[in-house]
């Protein structure tokens, strides 16, 4: 002890008194460590819902329910919290309410993105009064609510199930700490529910009812929702207008209604909604002008108002709306001068849409000082619109329509789109009337463009053949060269196109016969080949119209575009190449009004992914293969005006088209077409027949003889089986003759 400073004493503790201090110190934890423990009601309660679930099992075999997977107790052994959406790696499967109302104490339930089911039976939330958070998300839970939302729930999160039913009014009548409400994509109907605010809610901040079978009009109260910040009901079938009072809700944040038939007009007192950053009514039957005022909603980000009748000009104070990324006013009938408005002060601007109104004026170059600008839609409206070079600012560019602009010298404007590296949609249909399509002659950068996916020239009448320079597109996927002019042959090189599964090069006066490479098509001949590319992702919805007398079709990627091939109303011949059997993705094969002739190729079965095939009009001829009828997903088939014969093949489907699919062709029989097949080789059979020995016929006559000759000739050889044949019927004579006398 000699380091041990002379004031300090070591203190000696015995062994024994340590033995048992140490003792003391392990019960005592081991009693700390029961008193939070789980209650055993709490552990027989989850075990119960382990049990009904069907899969996956959950690891919970310590004896402590505390330390399970997705469960916190309370200092007294009750559940409190229970957590387990499927991003902690489940997929749970099963019925769970019955076994859950037990755990009487819990404040926190998540089970969203799971696979269970079960309905919210009237005792769920009497059982679980102290529940603050209540999330079923993505579940199939059903049925309707019947009960009411206990006064402590913060938060409820019943979307994407399958829910049904009125939601009443006194759903809500208790629920005075609600802050979130959201059912969105289920079945609820009736109307939405009214005064959450007055009578129930005070704090609500979000209410979301969209994706339902809402009708009525929308309930007046939202004024007094004083924390009101974001409201959606689109997706359902509302009507009437904007109850007053919604202006009234000044902390609103985001309104989206989209996809209703809500009407009347946008009052100017929307203005007073000062905190507004999504405006959705897409979709309705809104009417009347924009409100003079709009732009004192500096915060407002996205405004989407297309689709609906809004008329007018352009309010000047629209551009005071600095904060405007995504503004759509498409579909309406806006009108005025569009060059008058200076889009420069937008310069956060990066989605612009106003098709199909009828804005005049010359293309705003104003546009090219929104720097951030990625989408920009300006067709079919009244422009005449010449591309400057100063568009090469808008550095992230990559989706530009101009359709119906009056453009001309399509050289000039492809030399400077060229060198837009950003571009992935070109749409310039309905411009350069009559022109000259470029073939690389006079095109200074023939190499660009290198990630464009869409190209459109539709309508253009653009004459000469199809350009090369097409061929250097190596991530082009849709071409639409319909309505033109294009003379010439289809280019070989038009099947090495690596990423191209949607042609439409119909109404031209292309000729000459079908390249064999042309059903060579990398996307629509191989599986693995399509799984690998990365489809063009589209910054504003694309509408498709395959034909004039088609419906105009919507797609927001091309993940869902359908792979197809028209070449209608050309001046194709020859032959359908039997290598039309390696396009084995291809849905739509269209080559009606062309001068196709021989025989439909029996190969044609192997495209089992065939939807749409159009052949009439041509000069095709022999059968009409057996093998159509294995094509199961074929849902329209016209084969009319070529010089089919024989019968049609009985297959559900080919006999479930209309007549109109098959006339034209005299000498095709069968359903549904009226006229009935003769009988196939009736003659020859007739005339095998002569020539057959008629075994049926000489078969009963040798049986004929066998018999009579088996009986009769005994008699005549045997004289005493004669006589006792005739004597036996003497006997029967005399007994019948007694008989009748007895009768008499």
């Amino acid at each position: 002890m000699a380091n041990t400073p002379r004031n300090m004493q070591v203190l000696k503790i015995p062994y024994h008194q340590m033995a048992h201090g140490l003792l003391f110190i392990l019960l005592f934890s081991s009693i700390l460590s029961t008193n939070h423990a789980c209650n055993q009601s709490q552990s027989s309660s989850l075990l119960s819902f382990a049990l009904s679930l069907s899969s996956p099992s959950l690891n919970w075999t310590s004896i402590d329910c505390c330390h399970w997977e997705g469960i916190t107790c309370d200092h007294d052994g009750w559940v409190t919290h229970l957590d387990l959406p499927s991003r902690l790696g489940l997929d749970l499967k099963g019925g769970v309410f019955p076994s859950i109302e037990n755990l009487t104490h819990l404040t926190y339930l998540n089970l969203s993105h799971n696979s269970l089911y079960g309905s919210l039976e009237s005792g769920f939330f009497l059982s679980l009064n102290r529940l603050e958070i209540l999330d079923l998300s993505s579940n199939l839970f059903f049925g309707e609510l019947l009960s009411f939302i206990p006064s402590n729930t913060r938060m409820v999160d019943l979307s994407n199930n399958h829910f049904h039913g009125a939601i009443p009014s006194s759903f809500f009548r208790r629920a005075r700490n609600l802050t979130s409400f959201s059912v969105r994509n289920n079945t609820f109907s009736g109307s939405i529910p009214s005064s959450i605010c007055l009578h129930s809610s005070p704090l609500i901040m979000l209410l979301d009812f969209s994706f339902n079978e809402f009708s009525s009009n929308i309930p007046a109260g939202l004024g007094k929702c004083a924390k009101l910040q974001v409201f959606r009901a689109g997706y359902n079938n509302l009507s009437g207008s904007l109850p007053e009072d919604i202006y009234n809700a000044t902390t609103l944040e985001e309104i989206t209604l989209p996809s209703n038939a809500i009407h009347g007009d946008i009052k100017e007192e929307i203005v007073n909604l000062t905190n507004l950053t999504i405006l959705d009514l897409y979709l309705n039957q809104f009417s009347g002008m924009l409100p003079m005022n709009i732009g004192k909603l500096s915060k407002l980000k996205f405004m989407l108002l297309h689709s609906n009748n809004l008329k007018g000009s352009l309010p000047p104070s629209l551009v005071n709306c600095t904060n405007l990324e995504q503004l759509n006013l498409g579909s309406n009938n806006l009108e005025g001068n569009l060059s008058m408005l200076d889009f420069s002060k937008l310069n956060r601007l990066s989605k612009l849409d106003i098709v199909s109104n009828h804005f005049t004026g010359v293309f705003p170059t104003s546009l090219y000082s929104c720097k951030s600008l990625k989408a920009l839609r300006l067709s079919l409206n009244d422009l005449d619109g010449q591309i400057e070079p100063e568009i090469l600012s808008l550095k992230s560019l990559s989706f530009l329509s101009l359709s119906g602009s009056r453009m001309s010298n399509i050289t000039g404007v492809m030399n400077i789109l060229m060198r837009c590296k950003s571009l992935k949609v070109l749409i310039l249909s309905n411009n350069f009337v009559g022109e000259e399509m470029p073939n690389g002659d006079g095109m200074v950068d023939v190499d660009g463009l290198q990630n464009l996916g869409i190209l459109y020239f539709r309508g253009c009448e653009l004459t000469g053949s199809l350009p090369v320079w097409l061929s250097k597109l190596k991530m082009l996927e849709v071409l639409d060269m319909s309505f033109n002019r294009i003379t010439g042959s289809i280019p070989s090189w038009l099947g090495t196109s690596p990423s191209l599964f949607h042609i439409n090069l119909g109404n031209n006066r292309i000729s000459g016969e079908l390249p064999k490479q042309f059903c060579e098509l990398p996307m629509l001949v191989s599986e693995q080949t399509a799984a690998r590319v990365e489809h063009t992702y589209l910054e504003l919805p694309f509408f498709v119209k395959p034909a004039s007398d088609a419906y105009i079709l919507q797609y927001s990627s091309l993940s869902f575009f359908p792979p197809a091939i028209y070449l209608y109303n050309n001046s194709i011949n020859g032959s359908i190449p039997t290598e039309i059997s390696q396009l084995i993705l291809l849905r739509t094969l269209d080559l009606s009004d062309n001068n196709v002739g021989g025989n439909i190729p029996d190969e044609i079965s192997s495209l089992k992914m065939l939807e749409t095939l159009e052949l009439s009009v041509n000069h095709l001829s022999g059968e009409i293969p057996a093998s159509l009828t294995s094509l199961n997903f074929l849902s329209s088939l016209n084969v009319s005006y070529n010089n089919l014969e024989g019968p049609i093949p009985k297959g559900t489907q080919l006999q479930g088209f209309d007549v109109s699919a098959f006339e034209g062709n005299p000498k095709l029989c069968g359903a549904p077409l009226w006229n009935d097949c003769p009988l196939i080789n009736g003659n020859s059979q007739d005339v095998e027949t002569e020539h057959q020995i008629p075994w049926f016929h000489i078969s009963v006559v040798l049986g004929f003889i066998v018999g009579f000759g088996g009986f009769c000739g005994p008699l005549m050889l045997k004289k005493t089986w004669r006589d006792a044949y005739f004597q036996f019927l003497n006997n029967v004579q005399g007994r019948i003759y007694a008989m009748r006398k007895v009768r008499a």
